[in-house]
C-alpha cells in the first residue's frame, strides 16, 4: 500500500507542479506527518524533490523530471470507466483506485493534452444523486459489484414491499439511477431478469458458485425497456387539470417527465391564463396526494370521481386546520361556476 502511496504522491507532483504538504495529505487521505515521511523515501530513492520554504513555498520535482512508471495494473483499468464520476466510485469501493488511474493517464499524455484533461475536470462535475434526498444506505454495494465482475452467485435476504424474501441470484449489473444503486438479476424463480433495489438487501453472501451470463444480454438495452415498462403499469390512468400559470411552472418539478410532457400538448391559455392539461396519474390515492401538491393553483376537471377525491382531502384538511366555512368551499374550488 505504501508503494502505491508514493507512486500516488509522485504523480501528484508531476501533473500539478508545486504543491503544500497539507494539499498533499488531502489528496492522499493521510496526515501531514506521512507526508513528510513519504517525501524523505522519494527523496532518498532518487526522486529530485525540491522542497521550497515560505507562504508560497511547497514540494515539487525538479525542472524536466518526469517519470515512466504510469502504467495501469488490472484494478486500475477496471475502474477507467467511472472517470467522472468519484462518488459512485467511492460507493463501489473504487474511489482510491480510479484517482491513481487518473493520474497515471494524465502523467502518460503530452503535457498539452494533460492541461486540457485538468481544464475538464476543473469545469465539469456529475452530481448523480436528486435535489433534497439524502443518498440510500448501500453497505452491501461493494460486494455486489464484486459478484457482478466475477458472476458470482448471490444468497440474499430483499426486503420487499410484499415482505422480506430470501433470494438466490445470479447478478448481471449495476445501474445507478437518480443517485440509487439497483443490481439487475435472474433468480432461481425467473427465467428473465428482474431489478433488485441494492439498498434493500438486508444480507448478502457471496458464493464461490460461477455461472453463465445470459447470451446476447445487453445491460442498457435491458434498462431502457424496464423502465418504458414500469412507466406504462405506473400511470394507470389521466386526469384533465386546470392549472394556473405558477402551477404550470411547478409541474415539471412536481411530476417530471409526465409533467412536461403534458405541457408540451397543453392548449392555449385562457383569459385568466388558466391552462387545461392532460396529465398521467397513478392509482387514486396517490394521484390526490400528488395534485394536492399544487394547491390552490391547479383544479381537477376529470375524472368526477378523482375531482371529488382532491376536494374532499382539501376539506379534511382545511377543517382540520380550523378553516371557517367560506375558507374551507375556496379549498375545495366550489367557488368556481
Amino acid at each position: 500500500m505504501r508503494a502505491d502511496r508514493l507512486l500516488s504522491l509522485l504523480l501528484l507532483l508531476q501533473n500539478r507542479g508545486r504543491m503544500t504538504a497539507p494539499e498533499l495529505a488531502a489528496e492522499l487521505e493521510v496526515s501531514v506527518r506521512t507526508v513528510y515521511r513519504d517525501i524523505e523515501a522519494l527523496a532518498a530513492s532518487g526522486v529530485p524533490v525540491v522542497a521550497e520554504r515560505g507562504p508560497e513555498g511547497g514540494y515539487r520535482l525538479v525542472e524536466g523530471y518526469r517519470t515512466r512508471l504510469t502504467g495501469l495494473n488490472e484494478a486500475e483499468a477496471q475502474a477507467l470507466f467511472l472517470v467522472g464520476t468519484p462518488g459512485p466510485a467511492r460507493d463501489l469501493g473504487l474511489g482510491a483506485v480510479l484517482a491513481t488511474a487518473e493520474l497515471k493517464l494524465r502523467a502518460a499524455l503530452p503535457p498539452g493534452l494533460a492541461e486540457r484533461s485538468r481544464r475538464v475536470q476543473d469545469r465539469f462535475h456529475l452530481d448523480a444523486p436528486t435535489w433534497f434526498r439524502d443518498a440510500d444506505p448501500t453497505p452491501f454495494l461493494a460486494a455486489v459489484a464484486g459478484a457482478v465482475w466475477e458472476r458470482r452467485v448471490l444468497r440474499a435476504h430483499y426486503r420487499a414491499w410484499r415482505g422480506d424474501r430470501h433470494r438466490t441470484l445470479r447478478p448481471l449489473g449495476l445501474v445507478l439511477k437518480g443517485g440509487i444503486w439497483y443490481v439487475v438479476a435472474l433468480s432461481e424463480d425467473d427465467d428473465a431478469p428482474r431489478t433488485y433495489r441494492v439498498s434493500r438487501f438486508a444480507a448478502v453472501h457471496v458464493v464461490d458458485d460461477v455461472f453463465e451470463r445470459p447470451a446476447g444480454f445487453d445491460l442498457a438495452v435491458y434498462w431502457g425497456e424496464a423502465t418504458a415498462r414500469l412507466e406504462a403499469a405506473q400511470y394507470r390512468s389521466t386526469a384533465r387539470v386546470r392549472l394556473s400559470p405558477r402551477a404550470r411552472k411547478l409541474l415539471p418539478v412536481q411530476f417530471g417527465t409526465a409533467g412536461t410532457r403534458a405541457l408540451a400538448t397543453a392548449g392555449p391559455p385562457d383569459a385568466d391564463g388558466w391552462t387545461e392539461v392532460d396529465l398521467p396519474v397513478e392509482t387514486r390515492a396517490v394521484a390526490v396526494g400528488d395534485l394536492l401538491r399544487l394547491g390552490a393553483e391547479a383544479e381537477v376537471l376529470h375524472p368526477p370521481e378523482l375531482r371529488e377525491a382532491v376536494a374532499r382531502t382539501a376539506l379534511a384538511a382545511a377543517v382540520r386546520h380550523g378553516a371557517t366555512s367560506a375558507h374551507a368551499d375556496d379549498a375545495t374550488g366550489s367557488h368556481r361556476p
